[in-house]
């Protein structure tokens, strides 16, 4: 069972049929919207600030999702896709959204909605990434407009994780 824990009186709440890997961790002020999933050895750490996420978000194997004292929540739309390894940390993140796998995405920065944010990339605190876009690099910059086809796996990649979930809920 996943590490679900309260702090200093917030305990996270979770949506309908949200599933947590057993070695995930959930704590603080966290609220998950529905169908939501939280892969292994993921951290989504409430702790210091607020964090929401909405529906149909997937956070993936070993990310940390946190935020900052007194200073700057997170904010996570739906249908986002935060891919392994990467770390989202008192930002905004709109929906239809794809984090990469190792991205970074720091303080102040916002992310709209249709954007991907490239594998590796680094997102510095208080950027604004265009909506439609595609941010790769360190710092991350803009090399292009998203494409049907990118929008086509943004959509495909949230609709996935809530049937890979029920793969293990079945077993």
């Amino acid at each position: 069972m996943a590490l679900i824990k309260s702090v200093r009186g917030k305990a996270p709440q979770f949506g309908k049929d949200c599933w947590l890997a057993e070695n995930s961790t959930v704590v603080g002020d966290v609220i998950m919207g529905q169908h939501c999933t939280v892969w292994f050895n993921a951290v989504v750490r409430g702790d210091v600030h607020e964090i929401r996420i909405g529906d149909y978000t997937n956070i993936q194997d070993g990310a940390v999702i946190h935020c900052t004292y007194q200073k700057a929540g997170t904010y996570i739309g739906s249908r986002v896709s935060i891919a392994h390894n990467a770390i989202v940390h008192g930002c905004t993140i709109h929906d239809n959204v794809l984090i990469g796998m190792g991205a970074i995405v720091m303080d102040g920065a916002v992310v709209h909605s249709g954007a991907v944010i490239a594998a590796g990339a680094v997102v510095l605190a208080n950027t604004i990434v265009e909506a439609n876009s595609i941010y790769a690099g360190m710092p991350a910059k803009k090399v292009k407009d998203t494409g049907d086809n990118m929008k086509e796996v943004i959509e495909r990649t949230s609709n996935n994780y809530p049937m890979y979930a029920q793969w293990f809920k079945d077993e």
